[in-house]
């Protein structure tokens, strides 16, 4: 069973900075674990992907929030960042943590992001 446990976010001004957190542990499994990502969603619109990093340190990142956010992790700590500059008011929104999971389908391994936490909201305010 994989935990995720969001904070950080908060309410700041257009312009300022915010850095999420999410500590992720396992229990009573064995630990298959891939990529991980941040998630958002606005009120009103589904949830999207901000940013995702591999276990090899690879990042990807949503067009709307390139240059301006980075994701990183610490695998001692098992800890998941996301720290956010130059932020926008479109930026508001609750922030997920997700765990990616290997599974396989088809003969092959997949990437699926099956394991979430409960959220942490970022408000960006004019």
């Amino acid at each position: 069973q994989v935990q995720l446990v969001e904070s950080g976010g908060g309410s700041v001004q257009a312009g300022g900075s915010l850095k999420l957190s999410c500590v992720r542990s396992v229990t009573g499994s064995t630990d298959n674990r891939c990529d991980m990502a941040w998630h958002r969603q606005a009120p009103g619109k589904e949830r999207e992907v901000v940013s995702s990093i591999s276990i090899d340190g690879t990042t990807r990142y949503s067009d709307v929030v390139k240059g301006r956010f980075t994701i990183s992790q610490d695998n001692q700590k098992n800890t998941l960042y996301l720290q956010m500059n130059s932020l926008k008011t479109e930026d508001t929104a609750v922030y997920y943590c997700a765990s990616g999971s290997l599974v396989v389908v088809a003969g092959h391994l997949e990437c699926h992001y099956k394991d979430w936490g409960h959220g942490t909201q970022v408000t960006v305010s004019s």
